[in-house]
């Protein structure tokens, strides 16, 4: 009998995959996934420990399902499981089954292999089922072959965790110490993927540039040598990865971004802060300068390069003039894309300890508008540069507008052009006319379209 599964994902595109993967493991067990969360037979929240008031949310989420069960009960449909998975679960999964002991299991990002086990505990009536330990078998040993995703642009994972322990961060608590895949895995995926009508993939991990998978003959394969496998793939048009850390880029890495025609000209780098005082109290292990020396050298190999970054204002400690050495660092690099927070302090982690927490709401606020005015305005300056210039853009689905189609540049940006449906799935060459904040609108060059890359 077919059951509904919802999953609800929140957060990182790490997330994006596991809940990919959760579905992948509850297929033979009859779940098919539902974006409606009533009358759901399971229900999954996906959580990020993240962004602010991660846990908070992740309550209020969970009482609207505790409703949704309730008039699927009354209604006499049956009961609907709910589970909490990902990083909030990780990090909260005994005060989530005190506060809500509804919940039948909580995992973390590191369990949800053992999903069947679980399920049939909590079907013998064993109460709560939490099951938040590192495994000393990767979790990727366990999933079965077959990808779900298989959408023209997919996520794969590549590789987990962190050991770099920046100051602000959950990650190393959550999902615990940096782990590569093998090369030989990663491959095999990415087969089956193209295999089922992927032609862009996206390589993920916390701190992807950090990948050494071993080898079957006992060496191990960086980024590069990874990227440079994937380029010999037989079906796949486009490669990115993410997300990056600057002590990682290595210089095989960046030649790669000039010798390798499918890695797209896209980069995504954080570096958080621009000021090397508080780069040093983050523990970033790198300075502004040295960041900037990076940026050179990948844009001497590849000048088209787009950046996106991530930045954190208010860090325990930031003066005006560390906020200030922040702006000038943004108006040295010029950013395509960025992604900016206020920071708030997590549990657990070496910054809730700082001194100096204390820096106003309002100042904080105050900083963030004008950075992300900042990074706003390079980001219209960068779109509206490419006007009257023609770009391949990878058509991925259909617009709100009849006859409307979106599809992604090379730089990672949304391209809204007319044009029919039959044309999903391919790379045309279209006619950039207008620039806007979040993205490009153009008109496809007739009898441009380049490459049908549908399976």
């Amino acid at each position: 009998m077919t059951k509904k599964l919802y999953i609800s994902t929140y957060g990182c595109q790490m997330n994006v995959y596991d809940s990919a993967r959760m579905a992948d493991i509850l297929s033979p067990l009859g779940y098919r996934l539902t974006s409606d969360p009533d009358g759901a037979d399971m229900a999954i929240l996906n959580t990020c420990h993240i962004r602010e008031k991660a846990s908070e949310k992740t309550f209020s989420e969970l009482g609207r399902l505790r409703n949704r069960r309730r008039a699927k009960e009354e209604a006499g449909k049956g009961d609907m499981l709910i589970a909490v998975a990902g990083c909030v679960a990780q990090a909260e999964g005994a005060e989530i089954m005190k506060r809500a002991p509804y919940v039948n299991m909580v995992f973390g990002p590191q369990s949800y292999h053992k999903l069947p086990e679980m399920l049939a505990e909590a079907a013998r009536g064993a109460g709560q089922v939490l099951d938040t330990d590192f495994p000393v078998e990767p979790k990727f040993d366990h999933l079965p072959d077959e990808a779900i995703d298989t959408s023209l642009s997919a996520f794969l994972t590549v590789q987990e965790g962190c050991d770099k322990f920046c100051a602000f961060c959950v990650v190393p608590y959550t999902r615990g110490a940096e782990y590569s895949r093998t090369p030989k895995d990663i491959i095999d995926e990415a087969k089956r993927m193209i295999d089922g009508g992927t032609r862009e993939i996206t390589l993920l991990g916390q701190n992807v540039n950090a990948y050494h998978g071993l080898n079957s003959n006992g060496s191990t394969s960086s980024l590069a040598d990874l990227i440079h496998k994937f380029s010999e793939l037989e079906g796949l048009v486009r490669l990115r990865y993410t997300t990056s850390h600057p002590l990682e880029m290595t210089e095989d890495l960046c030649q790669a971004h000039r010798d390798v025609d499918i890695l797209m000209p896209y980069l995504h780098l954080p570096i958080q802060s621009g000021s090397d005082r508080i780069l040093d109290a983050m523990n970033r292990r790198h300075t502004s300068d040295e960041y900037r020396r990076i940026i050179e050298k990948l844009r001497g190999y590849r000048p088209d390069l787009a950046l996106s970054g991530d930045f954190i204002v208010g860090f325990p400690g930031e003066s005006d003039q560390d906020f200030e050495d922040t702006m000038q660092l943004i108006r040295d690099v010029t950013y395509a894309q960025a992604y900016s927070f206020k920071y708030s302090p997590r549990p657990g982690t070496p910054a809730a300890a700082l001194d100096g927490q204390m820096i106003a709401e309002e100042v904080k606020s105050e900083r963030l508008a004008r950075l992300q005015a900042l990074l706003n305005e390079q980001q219209l300056a960068y779109n509206r540069s490419f006007e009257g210039k023609t770009v391949p853009v990878l058509l991925e689905r259909t617009g709100k507008r009849d006859g409307q189609l979106i599809g992604r540049s090379p730089y990672m940006q949304s391209v809204y052009l007319q044009s029919p449906p039959h044309r999903i799935g391919r790379i045309a060459e279209v006619a950039i006319n207008e620039g806007n904040a979040n993205s490009l609108r153009g008109t496809l060059v007739s009898g441009a379209t380049s490459e049908t890359v549908q399976a």
